[in-house]
């Protein structure tokens, strides 16, 4: 299959694999990647949810703001406002876990882990230009928690500021150069970590999760043990002044508590400037930036579909339950002063300080660590699409393990330059602002998918809805602007800018377009957008042809189809028979709004395609080729059931065609020149049983063999005028309805493939009908025949290997294992071209009970249509074996498929 990882295709058209995809088995760098790659195809993947997920997002969102900048927030903010940033924090990234969720449990997710998900799923443009900004994000975030780190260590091992005299540990002097030169060697330690690997990185991580929880424990043990002191901190004022101050540390306090309730704006002693509430949660909220830490080493993972959301729900409840005790343990125990002016109080109030102390330096080196692993990780993927060409060529090489290295020294490189910041609050904004874009954008990847609504699109995680992920966009986007409109401002337009860049590069790639999805909503107005060469199998859905002779006697076909289109193209095809060579004029361009009309009075969402031919065969094969423009043209094909019975007259049931509301419907709405009277008139009555047929059979088979020569899968619809509660007015939600599936190919009991294209077919047009308004809630049956007696006991690894099949698919049915012993035992097999169409009326019989038995009260049944025979003289042969299987079944649908539509990729 052309697989997922793939680079984007400079000219040509890309090669579409239209196969059943499996998931896992695609390499994480192309086969033909530029010069000087090293490739290793089929990276192992070694991590598992703990290890590769629950860890790193752990640390990330714990990173330097669970020890250093605690304080901080609970200081300047005071508890009931900083409890707000928490809560509104946690809020944005519950939205946009919900999304990361949703996608990530779609299919397969390879190396990349957010740019990923946003490629595969907005196109290249959108997936390119939030990639690289979600690198820049992670570059700004490495360099942030190294200057946090460094601060850290001033705290403990710097020079008195005052004096400048080494004493004790206090050996380290301090300056700005100083402080770059110490971020400097910690990022040197960090690149050395990342080029070992991915697993001796998380091996660390599980190491340092151990101390930062002693380090926690530590802290609120403390909160009991310590009893209240009084300290004096000092810090260099303007000029050559020192300001000291007096600060407390009172244990459980209620006074405490009440005086920190409220918020104390005032001026952070790191950067000189007044702190508001905007620079305030722009610090707390890189503490919830790590959410993606896990996500990012998908291409590390065993099992990224379900790893990702599993460990990132648990990560982020952990967190939030930490940061509240946390919150509030500080309010109640220390004043504001020790808050604001000293970031480390933590060590000064714990039992033993170098407690604290390994905590912070645990969690601030594996933050950085993630940042600059998971930047890499992006910007590897980023350059193996080939987005950006070749100045992130480089970025391809890979160790002989798969260790992108080169990615690695570029983010090391990129984060040397944002060191030079000096402060950890200086770059706070920025970092939060272009996270809090790249999850907006993650957001948006979500309901693009939601409101293309492909069949394809089918998580397995269900608690999110395009509410969810409008609402993490806006208050994504609302928090930017909050927090520095000129830093979001600036980021937009960045954004554009990549847009733009990657749009004149016109990429092309075979990732599949939900774009493409979602113009078949807007055809009217976007259909020059449609491009056939971008198709892609994880966004097909069914567009029908419905060949339609009178409507009188089709119209619950036609409700019915209307339900299985999944808003797909919907033609009503009718041939009207006559010869345009002896006619003055055409007769079909008259009879378009009649049909118009029938479509508006059943409230059916199709178009009507009409044309005139000597022959209905002929007829077909003309609307087949030419039915539809660009990308929107059928590929299925279905067909009323060609049989003997008298057809009933719809129009005589339904009380919107009836005379009594000829009046209705009229006022205050334009008919087209089409009343009632005219429509029922306009259709002739319903065939009667001596009245002439319009198609011998050997012409019926034949459509159906043209259509399967013509690549489009076909559907036979027989009883359809039982089924009821189709129409617009209708309540029915399908919770008292059954569709029974069987894929099995019932007039060859020989063939047992049940992952055949028509088998796989037939299962997702079963599923694209539970998905629509009046059949969501009906529970889907698949019946799996077996030989149960025969000595071959094949069939148990087969049901198992279907059951695996489901589970890939998404598709949510009961199995239900039938024996067909007895029927098979009535199968005579003759030799010959034509053998399958040479069966007994025992085993025909036999097949129909056996249907009866177990689907006699299905609302809609789905069966293996075999393929027609090739010579004519069978088709009535042919004919009479359909009719005998589907005898007295009621609504039936016979399926025969010859397009791949399944997919389990992302």
């Amino acid at each position: 299959m052309s697989n997922e990882r793939t680079p984007l295709i400079n000219s040509g058209v890309c090669g579409l694999s239209m196969a059943v995809a499996t998931c896992g088995t695609v390499m994480d760098t192309p086969p033909d990647s530029p010069p000087g790659t090293r490739v290793k195809s089929k990276e192992p993947r070694k991590l598992n949810t703990f290890f590769g997920v629950m860890v790193p997002t752990i640390l990330s969102m714990f990173s330097i703001v669970l020890f250093v900048r605690t304080g901080f927030v609970v200081g300047h903010a005071g508890l009931l406002q900083g409890l707000v940033m928490v809560f509104v924090a946690y809020i944005i990234i519950a939205l946009t876990i919900l999304s990361i969720c949703a996608i990530s449990t779609n299919g397969a997710i390879q190396g990349g882990g957010a740019y990923y998900m946003i490629s595969r799923s907005l196109g290249p443009e959108f997936g390119g230009s939030i990639g690289l900004m979600f690198f820049l994000a992670k570059v700004f975030a490495c360099g942030e928690y190294v200057l946090g780190l460094v601060e850290a260590i001033l705290d403990v091992f710097g020079r008195d500021e005052e004096t400048s005299i080494s004493e004790g540990i206090h050996v380290l002097p301090q300056g700005y150069w100083y402080t770059v030169l110490y971020a400097s060697v910690v990022l040197l330690l960090c690149l050395v970590v990342c080029l070992v690997g991915a697993h001796i990185y998380s091996r660390m991580g599980f190491g340092i999760l151990l101390l930062v929880t002693v380090s926690l424990l530590s802290v609120f043990i403390s909160s009991l043990a310590v009893k209240p002191q009084n300290f004096v901190i000092a810090h260099a004022g303007p000029g050559n002044q020192t300001l000291r101050y007096n600060a407390s540390y009172t244990s459980f306090n209620l006074t405490t508590l009440k005086n920190n309730l409220g918020s104390g704006y005032s001026l952070d002693y790191s950067t000189n400037t007044v702190m508001s509430f905007a620079t305030v949660f722009a610090v707390m909220f890189t503490s919830c930036t790590g959410i993606m830490a896990g996500a990012n080493m998908s291409g590390d993972l065993e099992t990224p579909s379900v790893s990702i959301p599993k460990g990132t729900i648990v990560a982020v409840i952990y967190t939030f339950t930490v940061y509240l005790l946390l919150f509030f343990l500080v309010s109640a125990t220390c004043d504001r002063t020790l808050l604001i002016e000293d970031y480390g109080f933590l060590q000064r109030i714990n039992i033993w300080p170098p407690f604290v102390t390994i905590g912070i330096y645990c969690s601030a080196l594996f933050a950085a660590m993630c940042a600059m692993i998971g930047a890499s990780r992006i910007l590897h993927a980023l350059a193996v699409d080939q987005l950006f060409g070749l100045p992130l060529a480089p970025a391809t090489i890979t160790t002989s393990s798969g260790n992108p290295w080169m990615a690695v020294v570029y983010t090391w490189g990129l984060a040397q330059c944002v060191v030079f910041a000096g402060q950890l609050n200086a770059v706070a904004s920025l970092v939060t602002v272009f996270y809090l874009l790249a999850y907006a954008a993650v957001d948006l990847a979500c309901l693009a998918l939601e409101w293309a609504s492909a069949p394809n699109f089918r998580p397995t995680f269900q608690y999110f809805s395009w509410h969810t992920c409008l609402l993490g966009i806006l208050s994504c986007l609302v928090m930017m602007f909050v927090i520095n409109p000129v830093y979001s401002s600036g980021s937009i337009v960045l954004l554009l800018l990549l847009l733009l860049f990657l749009h004149y590069r016109s990429p092309t790639s075979s990732w599949g377009y939900v774009s493409q999805a979602l113009i078949f909503h807007q055809v009217r107005k976007y259909l020059l957008m449609l491009d056939v060469r971008k198709d892609h199998v994880k966004f097909w859905r069914p567009q029908v042809l419905l060949m339609v002779a009178n409507p009188r006697s089709s119209c619950q076909l036609i409700l019915f189809v209307n339900q299985l289109k999944k808003g797909g193209l919907y033609v009503l095809g009718h041939v009207q028979l006559g010869d345009l060579d002896s006619l003055p004029s055409d007769p079909v361009q008259q009879q378009y709004n009649f049909w118009l009309s029938l479509v508006d009075k059943l409230g059916v969402k199709a178009f009507v395609d009409l044309t005139l031919s000597p022959s209905v065969r002929q007829g077909t094969q003309h609307l087949l080729r030419i039915t539809g423009l660009g990308g929107m043209k059928p590929n299925t094909l279905i067909l009323g059931f060609y049989d003997n019975s008298t057809p009933e007259d719809f129009f005589l049931q339904d009380t919107a065609f009836c005379g009594t509301s000829a009046g209705q419907g009229t006022e205050g709405e334009y008919n087209f020149g089409v009343d009632l009277p005219s429509l029922q008139a306009h259709f002739p009555p319903v065939r009667h049983v001596e009245s002439p047929r319009w198609l011998t059979p050997e012409e019926y088979v034949g459509i159906i063999s043209d259509a399967i020569k013509m690549n489009k899968n076909v559907c036979l619809g027989r009883y359809f005028f039982h089924l009821e509660g189709e129409g617009k007015q209708s309540k029915v939600d399908g919770s008292e309805r059954t569709i029974d599936v069987w894929p099995l190919n019932l007039l060859q009991p020989g063939c047992r493939d049940y992952q055949d294209v028509c088998s796989l077919f037939l299962l997702q047009m079963a599923c694209v009908l539970n998905m629509s308004s009046k059949w969501r809630h009906a529970r889907m049956r698949i019946f799996l025949n077996v030989e149960s007696e025969s000595s071959d006991q094949g069939w148990v690894v087969n049901e198992e290997t279907f059951r695996e099949l489901l589970k890939k698919l998404r598709i949510r049915a009961s199995i239900k294992i039938v024996p067909w012993d007895s029927v098979v035992q009535h199968y005579t097999q003759t030799g010959g071209e034509e053998q399958s169409h040479t069966l007994n009326d025992q085993f025909l019989f036999a097949v129909n009970s056996m249907l009866m038995e177990h689907s006699s009260q299905a609302a809609v049944r789905f069966l293996y249509l075999p393929r027609p025979p090739a010579h004519p003289s069978s088709s009535q042969m042919y004919l009479g074996q359909l009719e005998a299987v589907t005898n007295g079944l009621g609504p039936t649908l016979l399926i025969h498929g010859v397009t791949p539509v399944t997919y389990t990729d992302l």
